[in-house]
């Protein structure tokens, strides 16, 4: 079932698929994850993502990371989406690129921005694709959480634009 907003919005990306919603248990994880680098809770999520992801009988060609802008990298020391999308590839065998995007503008973090209109002007081209393997693939878009999914939408039109075929997202856990 879509979610409201996703049921009137039309854009590159398909689809977003998250098994949990993000309250409670799976917002604590997250941010463990994220902000306290409990990068061993990385194994587990991924595991629920996976399952997620066959229940929808998308078969993508690559997973591609959503990437962190270099300083908030070197202020984190660690991508969390890239941590997933290895450990999805473990279970898969689905090759990561984890390369494929850059994040070219740093913006403020989605966490802070209030409503989806200024999410969406935050990370609006703030995604390039440096791929040449991206062109006629199904490629499966990977991040810890969407809230409006502006982030994973300004991934996928990069994507599009460098000629993927068809681009999904996954994340551990939905806003709602």
């Amino acid at each position: 079932m879509l979610c409201p907003v996703c049921a009137r919005t039309t854009g590159a990306i398909y689809s977003i698929r998250s098994p949990f919603r993000f309250d409670s248990i799976a917002r604590k994880a997250i941010h463990q994850l994220k902000y306290h680098n409990l990068r061993a809770l990385a194994p587990t999520l991924a595991a629920y993502m996976v399952a997620s992801l066959n229940e929808t009988g998308y078969e993508p060609d690559m997973i591609v990371p959503v990437p962190l802008h270099a300083a908030r990298l070197r202020q984190r020391g660690y991508n969390q989406s890239l941590l997933l999308a290895r450990e999805i590839e473990k279970r898969t065998k689905i090759p990561v690129c984890s390369d494929a995007l850059t994040r070219i503008k740093e913006g403020t973090s989605q966490v802070r921005t209030p409503n989806m209109e200024e999410r969406k002007r935050n990370v609006s081209d703030a995604f390039a694709c440096n791929s040449p393997l991206i062109s006629g693939k199904r490629i499966l878009v990977v991040d810890d959480v969407c809230t409006t999914g502006a982030t994973l939408e300004s991934c996928a039109q990069s994507l599009r634009r460098a000629g993927a075929i068809e681009v999904q997202g996954l994340t551990v856990a939905k806003e709602i």
